[in-house]
């Protein structure tokens, strides 16, 4: 299936279809801009999938509007010819922002807290490769521990990336993390939930916004580990997030447990170019539990 296919074009709630061009969406749908008369919009695909697919992404965009977080709005989601799709609208890229506001933007979500007071997340996590079912838990040990990274684990052994070596350094790891996070106080935020650079812009204001989101309640650390595995962020950022929300002491320790996981999420999608680095990440947890 392509969206070029004039008859899954006729089918979107849209009327002055102009033109539809393939863009950078990630690794888990289509996506596309489609130019029409009086707007332009931004489409997601994924073949042979129902419309609920979309039902955590939408979730999550619904949940930044609700934390008042600049984020494409959901127009439309349905079902064409067997895809599911999902209709954004289409934010338009600007020069280079500050990241100073961009760290203010993401400590403004974090101040947004589970309507539950739990941890946890309407709906499930959807990925490529992996689900997490994001049930709602009073403990944020239980959702990162026991419904994520022991998942990770098992999805590690089963496609043989990791052996008898790796678990045993693993369950140290564990371990480690579990008696940590139970000292630790916490309160289940919004997160973005896959905060590296791929997933933020700035627009032509030079304001900035978050897009891509898996979003989920959980401790507002989670997102900061994630954003420094691929460098994306830079010491304003930080810098102007502490400002805001300050940490709590430690944190420098637990920002390597969600680094290793957004690692581990790499290491199952793309295969052994990610061993080292989750060997080297996990090899400095243990000398530091030590």
């Amino acid at each position: 299936m392509t969206v070029m296919e004039q008859t899954w074009q006729q089918q979107l709630p849209l009327s002055g279809i102009r033109e539809v061009t393939a863009v950078s969406g990630g690794d888990v749908n289509l996506a596309y801009c489609v130019q029409t008369d009086q707007q332009n919009y931004f489409l997601l695909v994924q073949p042979a999938e129902t419309a609920d697919f979309y039902a955590g992404e939408i979730a999550g965009l619904k949940a930044l509007a609700a934390a008042d977080i600049k984020a494409p709005r959901v127009l439309a989601n349905g079902q064409i010819n067997g895809d599911a799709f999902l209709l954004l609208d289409y934010l338009q890229q600007g020069p280079n922002g500050s990241q100073a506001d961009l760290g203010r933007l993401v400590a403004k979500m974090h101040h947004y807290y589970s309507p539950t007071g739990k941890y946890g997340f309407s709906e499930s996590y959807r990925g490529a490769s992996m689900t997490f079912a994001n049930t709602w838990t009073d403990s944020w040990a239980a959702l990162f521990i026991d419904q994520r990274m022991d998942q990770l684990k098992d999805a590690l052994v089963k496609k043989q990336l990791w052996q008898e070596a790796e678990l045993e350094r693993y369950t140290q790891v564990r371990a480690s993390m579990a008696a940590e996070l139970a000292r630790h106080q916490s309160e289940p935020s919004l997160l973005h939930g896959d905060l590296w650079g791929g997933n933020h812009m700035f627009l032509r204001d030079g304001q900035p916004a978050l897009i891509d989101p898996a979003a989920f309640y959980g401790d507002r650390e989670f997102d900061l580990g994630c954003s420094l595995v691929f460098n994306a962020f830079d010491e304003e950022f930080y810098a102007a997030y502490q400002e805001a929300y300050p940490l709590a002491e430690g944190y420098q320790k637990r920002l390597k447990y969600y680094a290793l996981y957004l690692l581990m999420i790499h290491l199952e999608k793309f295969g052994g170019i990610y061993a080292g680095e989750v060997d080297r990440l996990v090899t400095a947890i243990l000398e530091e539990a030590n």
